[in-house]
């Protein structure tokens, strides 16, 4: 579903990721570890060309992105959800309104067909009858909820989350969890996690990679990520890795 080949990517003189080639097939749920600040959202931006590759290439379903015309890569972006770390719902629009915004845009349905969208989203997240609550009436976790309600409006092949638990309470966090495997199992998309809550690669992720400098250093399962015996990886998952190590 998702190839990376070569893929490199400079702010000005900063590397922020270098050479890195992998392979994510369909419906799996890849979850990306490491510390603030190493480029783990970027590498997201990237998939959605939100950013620029600087060298290599980025195929989605068989497609280089950076050849896309504007028209397909609209198109394409219609069928990746984006989480983002913040719910990054609009303030002064209802919860309806914030689901059905790009269907109203972009999708070419009348009211009815967009009404029913909007309900059939709501109820795969748990938010049925929740139309009309305006985001500040929401829980932190139910906001999430509604974006990703929100990015389920297209059908979409694949889902990109960043950061999906952070900040959020445990009960909350495992609530968001669960959503997430519903989602993986019931509609079969392909997710790539952005995290360092283990927790939540450990009950999500099908398979793991870590961005350390620029470069994936750790590739396996959640269990082999754990019991991983590269010094790196072992000082992340015990919370003793910093930037400058």
């Amino acid at each position: 579903m998702i190839e990376l080949t070569n893929l490199t990517k400079y702010f000005g003189s900063l590397r922020i990721i270098e050479d890195i080639s992998f392979t994510i097939p369909k419906g799996e749920s890849l979850a990306i570890i490491g510390p603030s600040g190493c480029g783990k959202s970027t590498l997201l931006k990237l998939l959605i060309r939100l950013e620029q590759v600087t060298k290599g290439s980025i195929s989605i379903d068989g497609q280089d992105i950076a050849k896309l015309s504007e028209e397909d890569l609209s198109l394409l972006r219609r069928k990746t959800g984006f989480i983002f770390q913040t719910a990054a719902l609009f303030d002064s629009m209802n919860v309806y309104d914030n689901v059905s915004f790009a269907l109203r845009e972009h999708s070419g349905k009348n009211e009815t067909e967009i009404n029913n969208i909007v309900k059939e989203k709501l109820a795969l997240v748990g938010l049925e009858g929740k139309q009309a609550m305006m985001p500040a009436e929401l829980s932190g976790g139910m906001q999430k909820r509604v974006s990703i309600a929100r990015a389920l409006a297209f059908d979409p092949k694949i889902i990109l989350y960043d950061e999906p638990t952070t900040g959020l309470d445990p009960i909350t966090s495992v609530t968001i969890e669960d959503l997430m495997l519903k989602l993986a199992q019931e509609l079969k998309v392909t997710s790539v996690i952005v995290t360092h809550v283990m927790q939540t690669v450990e009950r999500v992720a099908s398979k793991v990679v870590m961005l350390h400098e620029g470069k994936f250093i750790n590739t396996g399962t959640p269990k082999e990520t754990k019991q991983s015996t590269d010094p790196i990886v072992k000082r992340f998952i015990t919370g003793g890795l910093s930037l400058n190590k």
